[in-house]
């Protein structure tokens, strides 16, 4: 018996999900039941029946990248390899989402790279030395203006399975139609197909890179005010920070929450200098949102 035949999700709305077989065939399909959870990116299997197309399974992903707080879960993409944040001088920038979207992918293992958008803009001197932080902890951080030049995050893109992620207005969306001519058209095609009736920024949808062999892709999501890591298991977070590796076990508590402890190996690295005190205070903000969400 042959196996059944796959395809990329490059959409999903509701049950009805937009796919790309092997050949770059498009294919509009039905999810079947409701135990799937289908995200952009995942590979599925599929049934062929007379008039329609039906998911039946999920082929194992090596990760899946969403955010989520006590109630709920927002999946975004699933087997990435990059996550990259886009930020601009002319939009006033949440670092601590920034941070909270490194976080994110170093617990998904993925690389995690700055596009600093709108290079030509005044105040780009001031966003770069914002960022600076980010660089020191081994971050790329890519100037380019995606308006008029995107060619320089081309080399961070090409080879890479990544996932755009900002506030709105950072230019992630102009970014995609300049890397993948056609996106803002091939967007429309596929709300159309899904009958989601919705504005291209507010659905998450992937573009294949120009050029490739369909294994670089493109993932726009929609722009985010908060980005909520409730999922994360409260015992390995600091593992995410990649500054507090060199000291995490050199604690005198093996249980060490790294606040009041006497002896706490990240207490005294911040009194040294060597890790910025929103960093830990952010730690512990993260693992009270993940102890409350108790997963």
């Amino acid at each position: 018996m042959s196996a059944p035949p796959r395809a990329r999700v490059v959409a999903a709305h509701r049950r009805s999900v937009a796919l790309v077989l092997p050949d770059g065939e498009p294919v509009t399909a039905t999810v079947q039941g409701r135990r799937l959870r289908i995200a952009v990116g995942d590979e599925v299997e599929l049934e062929r029946r007379p008039g329609t197309t039906i998911v039946v399974d999920v082929v194992p992903r090596h990760n899946l990248f969403y955010r989520s707080d006590a109630f709920n879960e927002k999946l975004l993409a699933a087997n990435l390899t990059q996550i990259a944040a886009v930020v601009a001088p002319d939009v006033s920038v949440d670092h601590e989402l920034v941070e909270r979207w490194s976080i994110a992918a170093e617990t998904a293992h993925c690389r995690f790279v700055v596009f600093a958008n709108k290079a030509d803009l005044p105040g780009f001197a001031t966003l770069q030395a914002r960022l600076a932080p980010f660089a020191a902890r081994g971050y790329a951080v890519v100037a380019l203006s995606a308006q008029h030049d995107a060619a320089p995050a081309l080399p961070w893109l090409r080879g890479e399975r990544t996932l755009l992620v900002g506030q709105s207005g950072m230019g992630k969306s102009t970014l995609v139609n300049a890397v993948v001519p056609g996106a803002g058209v091939r967007t429309a095609e596929v709300s159309a197909a899904l009958h989601s009736g919705r504005h291209t920024t507010t659905a998450t949808t992937l573009h294949f890179l120009p050029d490739t062999d369909r294994e670089s892709w493109l993932v726009d999501s929609p722009g985010v005010k908060v980005f909520g890591l409730a999922h994360l298991d409260p015992a390995t977070l600091a593992d995410a920070f990649v500054e507090m590796r060199p000291y995490l076990g050199r604690c005198r508590f093996r249980d060490c929450r790294h606040d009041a402890e006497p002896g706490c190996a990240l207490v005294a690295a911040v009194a040294a200098g060597a890790i910025a005190p929103h960093r830990l205070a952010l730690l512990h903000t993260l693992r009270r949102e993940a102890e409350a969400g108790g997963r």
